[in-house]
């Protein structure tokens, strides 16, 4: 009898020892907790320490409402001009309403997903307006702070606080990257052909203008020059008939000697000639005198 009653006194003490330990808990700082009262969240309680709680009635669930990232896998989208882009964001936020997050939610897992399905709608909402060259100027700042409102004030109704969305990298995708690279290529090429045909085309014309000039310069010069050679022959024969009418044996011997010049620079080296040759008459007997 007395063995029955000490094991009920231990099982006792052990159940005063367990109300006793269930009935405290710890709030760490960057937590909040929510109190359940038979499963109805009553009271939030965002004060760190230690916390007393009834025994088998309330129950605790612990949030942490410090700032937390999403970083979700990159998704394709098709922009406004029908082009796709490989987008990959994050995300800042953190718990803000701790009972209205236990009422929409529940866990932190399933506020991820829930998250991640507001940010994608946003992002689909957004940049399916748009062309793709408003995501390569400046028009960007102004397309994910309409994301990020639009996501926050969504957020906001499930108990979470969005500080910060933002486009970690939008790409091409590959095969459309090589696509608008051919392309690009084959513009490229079919631009540098008509260039060069041009430049070909430009040529040609440059040349036969150059021809032409050419022509024109040298007939010009051509007739100057026959002018020139003209007025030159010109005024030899006038200066060669004043000569002769001065003294025409000296002229007669000057020509003689132009003859023998041009005779003796044409011929071979060595020149045979008979004494009696007319060639030689000046040189036998000498220019003629001239009467005075």
């Amino acid at each position: 009898m007395a063995t029955s009653y000490k094991g009920a006194g231990i099982v006792a003490a052990l159940a005063a020892v367990w109300l006793l330990s269930s009935s405290f808990y710890t709030l760490s700082e960057g937590q909040k907790g929510l109190i359940i009262r038979l499963g109805a969240p009553i009271d939030v309680d965002a004060e760190p320490g230690l916390k007393f709680k009834l025994p088998l009635v309330d129950s605790l669930q612990f949030y942490d409402v410090r700032l937390q990232t999403l970083a979700p896998p990159p998704e394709q989208i098709i922009l406004g001009d029908e082009k796709r882009v490989e987008v990959e964001t994050y995300t800042r936020y953190r718990i803000a309403n701790p009972l209205r997050f236990y009422q929409a939610l529940r866990t932190e897992d399933q506020a991820r997903l829930q998250l991640t399905q507001l940010v994608s709608t946003s992002l689909r909402r957004e940049l399916g307006k748009v062309p793709l060259k408003a995501l390569l100027s400046g028009e960007r700042t102004r397309i994910v702070q309409q994301i990020q409102q639009e996501t926050a004030t969504r957020a906001g109704t499930l108990g979470i606080e969005v500080t910060e969305v933002r486009l970690h990298r939008a790409d091409l995708p590959l095969e459309t990257s090589q696509a608008i690279y051919d392309r690009m290529k084959s513009a490229r090429q079919q631009e540098a052909k008509e260039l060069r045909a041009q430049g070909a085309q430009w040529a040609q014309e440059i040349q036969a203008k150059a021809e032409g000039e050419r022509t024109v310069i040298l007939s010009e010069a051509q007739r100057q020059s026959a002018i020139i050679h003209g007025e030159g022959d010109a005024q030899a024969n006038r200066i060669l008939a004043a000569a002769f009418s001065k003294d025409p044996k000296f002229y007669k011997f000057y020509r003689s000697l132009q003859t023998y010049r041009q005779a003796l620079s044409d011929s071979a080296p060595t020149l045979l000639l008979t004494p009696d040759s007319a060639l030689l008459h000046d040189f036998r007997n000498g220019p003629a005198s001239s009467k005075p």
